[in-house]
């Protein structure tokens, strides 16, 4: 309590603007109004409507308060956001911990409010940790939930990048299910909890476009026919704000425009990191430790990496991923995961890439000539992402070549959770008997 009080009182001495609320709050009273949504230009920085009109619906009890007021409850929200995000993420490891999930929620993230993510997401009233704990709620429910997906395809309705959850989960099914099929040689083996929670999140994400094609038919034709295709509505992909491929690529070419290499960069990230989350996730039934968080949190990272943009608020990711490289040099006791963990933190809660030249309004901006040290500093976040990726496969490789990741008769196999990979007590005792 008292570093979130202090937290909310340097967020009101910076006398933050939240102008990201304010265009939330201006989408509302558009929709409100019946006014054309992707027309609409907000605040002093004649921001437009980037989110699908399903996002504007949500958006509407904000016009209800006075901005005063919105801002209050959309910092305490997000503060109260922030501890479910941390108890999802200990929820993802299997407690780690031995003390209480609920203090470990409310500790933790009275040390991580103040990271680079949650405070610029708290700066400018952003929607990151609602649709983090979204997914991460959906991925740590008990395994055969009927409903599980309903967070992903929500969370993909507000904004699209999480749908890629979807495509994660689907990829795991297929592999689990024809590899099933190869041993049992019935086609009922092909169905299995990973393909239905994958089509639980796009049959509700597809809910979602429905219910907005119904209350919003024009906005809803302008996105998926126009707005949905412009990126540059978004923002100026080389600014240093951008923590995506992209913005490294046009930072290197010093370009706005990456064009090829961009593309070259998302397609083999695209690639590379859901094989290494679905790889991942496979061998978490297999005995892989936290071998769900390694996946969710590598599929989560290459969503990242691959949008045309991710704002450096985006990486609220941060915090599983840090508790996981924590968690993982907890279970190993090495000093060098520890190292590697505490170089990450410091790597999320240093602000090193607002230590470069920068000036969004500029027709010129200084990101466009960087040199070297800068560049490094300006991608700091896409690197990290990188070598978890890299650290992810290492891990997975090793499990899966190691006698822990033998499949013995009593593992049961499960939907991506906590439980993933467990093994039942007759199961053990098969296991020791070979």
């Amino acid at each position: 309590m008292v570093s979130f009080a202090a937290f909310w009182a340097a967020q009101r001495t910076a006398n933050v603007s939240m102008i990201d609320l304010m265009v939330y709050r201006a989408e509302g009273w558009t929709v409100r109004n019946g006014y054309d949504l992707y027309s609409m230009r907000a605040t002093y920085a004649d921001l437009p409507a980037t989110y699908p009109p399903f996002a504007a619906l949500l958006f509407l009890p904000l016009t209800l308060l006075d901005v005063a007021d919105m801002r209050g409850v959309a910092t305490f929200a997000n503060l109260g956001l922030l501890v479910v995000l941390v108890h999802l993420s200990l929820r993802l490891l299997g407690r780690p911990l031995h003390v209480p999930r609920g203090a470990a929620a409310l500790g933790i993230a009275s040390f991580v409010v103040w990271c680079e993510p949650v405070w610029t997401t708290l700066r400018y009233g952003q929607i990151n940790l609602l649709l983090a704990a979204l997914v991460l709620w959906d991925l740590t429910r008990r395994p055969g939930t009927r409903w599980a997906g309903i967070g992903i395809g929500i969370a993909a309705g507000i904004k699209l990048t999480p749908a890629l959850f979807a495509v994660f989960l689907a990829l795991c099914g297929l592999v689990q299910g024809w590899r099933r099929l190869r041993h049992t040689g019935r086609t009922t083996a092909l169905w299995n909890p990973w393909l239905r929670q994958a089509t639980v999140a796009t049959v509700t994400f597809l809910g979602t476009a429905l219910l907005s094609a119904i209350v919003l038919p024009h906005d809803s034709r302008r996105f998926w026919g126009w707005a949905l295709f412009q990126s540059d509505r978004v923002g100026r992909t080389e600014i240093t704000d951008n923590q995506s491929l992209s913005g490294v690529a046009a930072r290197l070419l010093h370009t706005g425009d990456p064009g090829w290499l961009w593309m070259v960069l998302a397609i083999l990230a695209a690639v590379l990191g859901l094989g290494v989350a679905v790889a991942a996730a496979l061998a978490g039934q297999r005995g892989l430790p936290h071998g769900t968080a390694w996946a969710a949190v590598a599929c989560a990272v290459t969503t990242l990496l691959i949008s045309p943009i991710s704002w450096s608020h985006h990486w609220v990711w941060c915090l599983p991923l840090l508790l996981l490289l924590g968690a993982e040099a907890q279970r190993r006791g090495s000093r060098r995961w520890l190292a590697g963990t505490l170089l990450t933190g410091l790597v999320f809660c240093s602000y090193a890439l607002w230590w470069v030249p920068r000036d969004a309004g500029s027709s010129h901006p200084p990101e466009l000539h960087q040199n070297g040290a800068q560049m490094l500093l300006s991608a700091c976040y896409p690197l990290a992402g990188a070598a978890f990726l890299v650290v992810t496969a290492v891990v997975t490789r090793d499990a899966l070549r190691g006698r822990g990741c033998r499949r013995g008769p009593g593992r049961r196999e499960t939907a991506a959770g906590p439980e993933a990979g467990t093994v039942t007590r007759a199961g053990a005792q098969a296991v020791a008997k070979e």
